[in-house]
């Protein structure tokens, strides 16, 4: 057999790694040293795919064979077959959703069609881990480009020129938010990666700094060099290990090359990073908040002005930018701020990375241009609805965004549409529901979320969001009045409208936006005392249709607390004042006697 070289990506992201990648690459590499073929084929850990319901994921290069779901014991059949005799392994192959085909390499998936990746493009393509790697995939050229060619004022006319915006949610012009820290003279400066990434089913900037953590590094000194700063500073939670561990090792390998630290190419510029910690409270993903956090303080926010970049860190001028937005300036850099604003929508341009999750097929990472419809995004890029169920809602922003509903399908997701249907884009969690879920519920999960990280700086946000919660607990119990529904809208704008920061600002808007396009689900629960989804459980009732009942005694057998009564062979009953409605019969039943009303 001829030898040529190839390589197998392993994906090393946190969702594969959590699902036993490490030992699908040990196993690997163990059958490629028993056929001696280890010089030949290299093992590469690589970032994520996207794929993130179908990991682990493996890559074959040359050829671009994908992988889905593969097992530590699938590493026998993928060296013997695809590796020693170029066959595909089909029962491993992606299965997609919307042709119903399997397919072999990315370009074949209809998730892949209308994606565009910038953000994303080595996540999944480089070992993270391997400076050379990335250089190899143009990393860092785009900094040397910076230093050789170009003055501070000419990169931030590049970045405000390409329509940039920043990608941690607030959407602020970020070539604008560069020149004021620029404009603002000191002696000390510094450059603010915000990696805080809180959001409920929120993983894109994880999944960056896990994938090419080089892109963030470089896009750092880059703005270091246009606001005139020495200094950079990443703030990540230190609940995220190995996007940690990534950016130790890459930091590392950027000092030893000459790319961190003292005369970076021999250019006279000096930059470093240091990491700094956070300990998950989502509150300081607000960038003041963050900053004080990061000088040994309470993570809580303060009144701007001033803004960070007239006064931040230790008093500073100090730029602060989430990965997302740090990981599009070398590409800009490179290509042009004409081919950036040519991407995306008249006054959102470039990509947005969104993680998609909920009830949806393709649940994982995507990247498409600003303005791509929800429609596409749900049943052409995700492979629609799990289960083959109705769409119902689509919650982008996270706890601070809104749902958008059928009727919004076909608007093109940026910005401004997003804000004007009553939601935001947030930093790009989009959880997509069905119509088994009770939009109700999904108000009071989200404001859960927020109460508990409420920094209670301000009375608004740490005791209004509190009674806007009990209101909602009430009316889920089928305590609530018609009149509690107007006084769930009219507290909500009070607190929007009174809040010190982001976080208390935009908390009542899952609230908001499920009374404006589910206000039936909220009456029935009101008036009728039930939960259209069933999903409520103090406004269910189990009950035994006796016609169907056969009188197995199977149900009565799985009922942990004996309500349920009745002899063989004759039609049981439930006995509504003792059951905690936890599902198990119904799950037992074989003849689909029990139902919920």
């Amino acid at each position: 057999m001829a030898r040529v070289k190839m390589q197998i990506l392993v994906c090393g992201g946190s969702g594969c790694y959590g699902n036993n990648s490490e030992a699908l690459i040990d196993n690997l590499k163990l059958e490629l040293e028993a056929n001696a073929l280890e010089n030949d084929v290299h093992v590469i850990r690589s970032g994520c795919f996207g794929l993130c319901s179908l990991g682990p994921i493996v890559k074959i290069i040359p050829g671009d064979v994908i992988y889905t779901k593969v097992t530590p014991e699938d590493a026998k059949e993928i060296v013997t077959e695809q590796i020693m005799k170029n066959r595909k392994v089909e029962r491993l192959l992606y299965k997609d959703p919307v042709t119903k085909k399997s397919v072999a390499t990315e370009t074949e998936m209809t998730l892949h069609k209308k994606q565009l990746r910038i953000v994303l493009r080595n996540c999944g393509i480089i070992d993270p881990e391997n400076i050379e790697d990335a250089i190899a995939h143009d990393a860092y050229e785009a900094l040397a480009k910076v230093l050789t060619e170009m003055k501070p004022l000419d990169v931030i006319k590049i970045i405000k020129d390409s329509g940039l915006r920043g990608r941690g949610g607030g959407g602020f012009p970020s070539g604008l938010k560069w020149e004021i820290a620029y404009k603002n003279k000191s002696e000390e400066k510094y450059v603010v990666c915000n990696a805080d990434e809180g959001d409920p089913g929120a993983f894109m900037d994880r999944s960056v700094l896990e994938g090419d953590p080089h892109a963030v590094l470089e896009a750092m000194v880059i703005c270091g060099y246009s606001i005139e700063a020495h200094k950079g500073l990443i703030y990540i939670r230190a609940e995220y290990p190995l996007a940690v561990a990534r950016l130790k090792t890459a930091i590392g390998q950027a000092r030893e090359y000459g790319l961190l630290g003292k005369n970076i190419m021999g250019s006279g510029f000096d930059f470093d990073i240091e990491i700094r910690y956070g300990a998950g409270a989502f509150v300081c993903g607000e960038e003041t908040a963050l900053i004080h956090s990061m000088e040994g303080l309470r993570g809580e926010p303060t009144v701007k002005p001033p803004f960070p970049a007239e006064s931040g860190f230790r008093g500073k001028p100090t730029n602060v930018n989430n990965v997302e937005t740090f990981a599009c300036i070398s590409p800009i850099i490179l290509k042009g701020a004409e081919w950036f604003a040519s991407i995306g929508s008249e006054k959102s341009k470039g990509t947005k990375v969104f993680a998609l999750a909920g009830k949806i097929n393709n649940v994982g990472l995507i990247e498409v241009p600003m303005g791509t419809t929800l429609r596409e995004v749900i049943y052409e890029i995700g492979g629609g609805i799990m289960h083959g169920k109705k769409f119902k809602a689509a919650q982008t922003g996270g706890p601070s965004g809104g749902c958008l509903t059928e009727k919004h399908l076909d608007i093109p997701i940026d910005f401004d549409n997003l804000i004007a249907a009553g939601s935001m884009m947030g930093s790009g969690g989009l959880i997509i529901m069905d119509e088994d879920n009770c939009m109700v519920s999904v108000a009071k999960f989200f404001l859960e979320f927020t109460v508990e990280e409420s920094c209670g700086k301000c009375s608004p946000c740490r005791i209004g969001n509190k009674r806007l919660y009990e209101l909602l607990e009430h009316i889920t119990k089928g305590k609530g009045t018609l009149a509690d529904l107007d006084r769930l809208k009219n507290m909500s704008l009070v607190i929007k409208d009174t809040s010190l920061c982001g976080l208390g600002q935009s908390s009542p808007n899952p609230v908001l936006s499920t009374l404006d396009n589910f206000r039936e689900e909220y009456v029935a629960h009101v008036t009728a005392k039930k939960c259209p989804a069933g999903k409520c459980k103090d406004l269910m009732e189990y009950f035994i249709i006796s016609a169907n009942c056969v009188g197995c005694t199977a149900c009565a057998r799985v009922c942990p607390v004996g309500a349920i009564t009745g002899e063989r062979k004759e039609p049981h009953l439930i006995n509504p004042a003792i059951c905690i409605k936890c599902g198990s019969c119904m799950g037992k039943c074989k003849f689909d006697a029990i139902i919920i009303q």
